[in-house]
């Protein structure tokens, strides 16, 4: 708690800082045309300073979240801990005797397969992995997520609701419109990592087994869910990303789309009118809850900016718990979202928790495989997860372009 509050505070001596040097640098071209080119770096400095500053706090909050969570859970699972206590026999020596039974005990063997060799990892493991893949990409922070023991999950979502009237006591109720449905699937896609070690190691250095796979791992997921859920997923061998949606303009939104708003140029955009239409493009039923989401050079732009009366439409969180916003909303940094650029798509704003589900296949298996190179063992680890749009019209895309 100190440390974060240390950061808020170092984050808003750091704006007034930047907000004091950038009027300088504004009246410095509009007086002369241009601004001394040490001002110029200065500025861009503290733009970076702040920059990081932020995600620093945004971490620092995140795992703090993270651990008052673990720390409140009841009374320690005895079978459970069985279980943990074998499953680390196993990693380090390759023995599996009651490893087995412990998992049917512990709720575990439709997730194991020892006969192919995969046990399922204790929740510990699961649980770092996570924490750590919510400091890496916003979205496991700002969208929902669930946790399933299939491999699909399918869901109903109305595209329009049901009609509504208003009656009198004793007036006949006309029949109300059925609701147009559509099915939302959503496949369970497999990531991979495979850390090694030494026998020698796994006997007498590495004390903590669970701790070990899941800092091993963590960044590898993490990683490649960022690109997954916004960036280069496809839907075929990984989630849906937000990049792999259709966009279209949104005067012409139709269900299975995106929205998009357009900067009003072709290769950049100032114009803080065009920020206000995107937000004004959400219906106000998703309003609350929703967030801006953009990567740290996008933001960096965005902080420059000022309304019509002339102040910052970037605020810093100054206060605890409060989130940096723009335009009064959240502003979240995920750098896999592109950047600015003719045709891109650099700011998406929503509500992310309506619009984009992450599920989850319980459990995260390993095969440990001393064999394949000689004096080290390998394990191959994997984890099953999956992440598209459930609701369309909750998520709506900035485009760099004239129109």
């Amino acid at each position: 708690m100190d440390e974060l509050k240390k950061l808020i505070e170092a984050l808003g001596r750091a704006f007034e800082t930047f907000k004091a040097e950038n009027d300088t640098r504004i009246k410095a071209i509009e007086s002369k045309g241009s601004a001394d080119p040490l001002l110029v770096e200065k500025v861009e400095r503290i733009n970076k300073d702040i920059s990081a500053i932020s995600e620093m706090k945004d971490q620092v909050l995140a795992l703090e979240t993270a651990m008052a969570r673990r720390q409140g859970g009841g009374e320690p699972n005895t079978i459970k801990s069985e279980h943990e206590k074998a499953w680390v026999k196993w990693f380090k020596t390759g023995i599996s005797d009651g490893l087995k039974e412990l998992s049917i005990k512990a709720e575990l063997s439709t997730l194991s397969d020892p006969d192919g060799g995969y046990f399922t990892a204790p929740a510990e493991v699961d649980a770092a992995v996570d924490r750590i893949a919510g400091t890496v990409s916003a979205m496991r922070r700002i969208c929902n997520t669930m946790t399933i023991a299939a491999d699909t999950y399918k869901k109903f979502v109305g595209q329009g609701g049901n009609s509504h009237g208003w009656v009198g006591e004793k007036e006949t109720r006309a029949e109300t419109n059925t609701p147009a449905l559509k099915e939302i699937v959503i496949n369970m896609k497999e990531i991979y990592s495979m850390p090694a070690t030494t026998q020698i190691l796994l006997d007498d250095a590495i004390k903590d087994i669970a701790a070990w796979l899941a800092d091993e791992v963590s960044i590898d997921f993490a990683e490649a869910e960022g690109l997954g859920f916004v960036s280069t997923g496809n839907g075929v061998e990984s989630p849906k990303s937000l990049n792999a949606y259709t966009k279209v303009a949104n005067s012409s939104y139709s269900w299975g789309n995106l929205g998009y708003i357009a900067s009003g140029h072709a290769s950049l955009f100032n114009n803080v009118d065009k920020l206000i239409s995107l937000q004004m493009a959400l219906k106000p039923i998703y309003l609350a809850g929703s967030s801006f989401l953009m990567n740290r050079s996008t933001l960096e732009t965005v902080r420059l900016f000022k309304d019509g009366d002339g102040k910052y439409i970037w605020r810093p969180g100054v206060e605890l718990g409060a989130p940096n916003s723009i335009l009064g909303y959240p502003v979240d940094i995920d750098d896999n979202v592109d950047s600015i650029g003719a045709g891109k798509y650099p700011i998406y704003f929503g509500n992310f928790k309506r619009g984009y589900l992450i599920v989850d296949r319980q459990g995260i298996r390993v095969l440990r495989d001393n064999l394949t190179e000689k004096g080290k063992v390998l394990f191959y680890t994997t984890k099953r997860v999956g992440g598209g749009v459930v609701m369309y019209e909750a998520i709506k895309a900035f485009k760099i372009a004239a129109s």
